[in-house]
């Protein structure tokens, strides 16, 4: 009934016209060719449509521009002009919400992007916009479709635009499943989260030829710009798992725990898990002595609903946890410093990781629990060239202006300008609260004591004896559990096993908390 790669046969009558229609969206199903499928099969990848299948709610899926096709000529381009133009384009649900969703079939073009491909891209995302839902990228591309020149570079321009223009207003995630390469990675970069997949995702700016040329280094796409890379060393993926069944799964898991926009709460869910719950088990968790590494995690587990909790960046500066979970179905983002890594101290990495984070809670009304054991700042000639001073005031800044509630938590040590910057009081934390272990100082009493009582030290006739007593004396006037207390910043010191309960019905107290910033077009964040 119709000419595969030219215009569609006329057809005589209503019945005619109505099956040519339905064999050319046959035709757009199926796609390309068999051969182009099993060609994707074979590099353990899924077809763009077999994703979409995947991320929405079975039957949901309603598609824009499905006749859509190119109208470059030249390089041999005006023989071949697929429905599609390469990427799929619309809308479904998640969990019965709508969500915007654009995927790239590599198995048109390589999944490039030409001028008809962005404009599709455009629309579904003004689309997104407009309505107030989050927009899922499934990306599987090899750039900018060369035959077409600017154009296609252009087209990438118009995505960079909007993205930044839908940021903090409707959720972003991005889904790498294949190869991402050049101005196109920018996208991604640009969005809410990153989720890779091993093995057949990567992500570079100048690709392994590239770098040889120019460098000399030898280097593979997945050495380069793999997933675990950009899991572990670059910070650039949020997640990474080894198929394509289980990345999407968790995109859905991710999407449950966001509003549909800025102007929506988080949805909330029924929790079994009691709100008075005790914790019994925080009391053995957390060593008294300051020096004695633990699991954050744990504590974590231990204080949320049914220990779930979805972690952001787990693997990429280690030495700070940024999660979302739910404390008697509300959802919150928690930020917590680890004392299984680098004893928990805040470093470059640490800084930027939890301030984005801290910005993402904002943006999307998501509270932000803090739970504090920091030493302070990472010393060295690395960190201080590295520009801790302007990382560090990322975090800062960040907390400074979140309005969404904000709780702390002591449980241990809260160290110098780690201890402002961690959300205390003094920067607008709502409520803060401390278990009876906390040691909230400028630094450690070794430290202090050596500094206060140098000179009394040095003339003794047993400096280690007169050390340990400053030491033992600084303790008692300036780091007992209760000194912040008195002095009215902390809120109170609370029973460990209570955490759970005391954060929930602080949470209750917040919901209707309302914060103005000064009117001004934008902040001027340190960078």
């Amino acid at each position: 009934m119709s000419n595969l790669e030219g215009a569609p046969v006329e057809a005589s009558d209503v019945r005619g016209r109505v099956a040519e229609l339905h064999a050319i969206r046959e035709q757009v199903r199926r796609g390309p060719s068999e051969r182009a499928t099993q060609a994707q099969k074979a590099k353990g990848k899924l077809t763009a449509r077999e994703r979409i299948d995947l991320l929405l709610d079975e039957g949901s899926f309603s598609e824009v521009e499905p006749l859509r096709r190119h109208r470059a000529t030249g390089f041999g381009l005006e023989s071949k002009k697929p429905y599609t133009d390469g990427v799929i384009t619309g809308w479904g649900t998640v969990h019965g919400r709508t969500v915007f969703v654009y995927a790239h079939d590599f198995r048109i073009f390589g999944g490039a992007l030409g001028e008809a491909h962005a404009t599709k891209i455009h629309k579904i995302m003004d689309m997104a916009i407009s309505a107030g839902a989050p927009l899922v990228s499934l990306n599987d591309g090899a750039g900018a479709r060369i035959q077409e020149g600017v154009s296609a570079l252009a087209g990438y321009g118009g995505i960079f635009q909007r993205n930044t223009k839908a940021s903090g207003v409707i959720p972003q995630i991005s889904v790498m499943l294949g190869p991402c390469a050049g101005g196109a990675a920018y996208s991604p970069a640009l969005t809410d989260f990153v989720f890779m997949v091993r093995e057949t995702s990567q992500m570079f700016i100048t690709g392994p030829d590239v770098v040889r040329a120019v460098t000399g280094e030898e280097i593979s796409q997945n050495g380069l710009g793999g997933a675990d890379v950009h899991a572990e060393t670059s910070g650039v993926a949020h997640f990474a798992y080894d198929d394509e069944e289980t990345c999407l799964e968790e995109v859905r898991y991710l999407l449950a725990l966001l509003p549909q926009n800025n102007r929506e709460n988080p949805p909330r869910v029924a929790s079994e898990d009691p709100a008075d719950r005790t914790g019994e088990a925080l009391l053995d968790l957390v060593p008294a002595d300051g020096n004695r590494p633990y699991d954050m995690r744990k504590v974590i587990e231990e204080l949320v609903d049914d220990g779930d909790y979805l972690e952001v960046h787990e693997r990429w500066a280690t030495n700070i946890i940024c999660a979302l979970s739910r404390l008697d179905g509300q959802v919150v983002g928690i930020v917590a410093n680890q004392p299984q890594s680098l004893a928990g101290v805040l470093d470059i990495e640490a800084s930027e990781k939890a301030a984005r984070f801290i910005q993402m809670c904002d943006a999307f009304n998501i509270p932000i629990i803090t739970l504090l054991d920091v030493p302070g700042f990472l010393p060295g000639v690395d960190q201080e060239h590295g520009g801790i001073i302007r990382h560090g005031a990322k975090l800062l800044y960040a907390y400074c202006n979140a309005t969404v509630p904000r709780i702390s938590v002591i449980l241990r040590k809260a160290y110098g300008g780690a201890y402002i910057v961690m959300d205390s009081q003094s920067i607008g934390a709502d409520l803060t609260y401390a278990w009876p272990t906390n040691e909230i100082a400028v630094m450690g009493a070794e430290g202090a004591a050596n500094v206060i009582f140098r000179k009394q030290i040095a003339e003794a006739d047993d400096p280690e004896a007169m050390r340990a007593r400053m030491v033992k004396e600084y303790k008692a006037e300036l780091m007992h559990p209760y000194y912040a207390a008195e002095r009215g910043l902390v809120d109170d010191v609370i029973d460990p096993v209570e955490t759970r309960s005391v954060l929930i019905k602080s949470l209750a107290m917040l919901a209707t908390k309302h914060a103005d910033l000064p009117s001004r077009k934008h902040g001027n964040p340190p960078q």
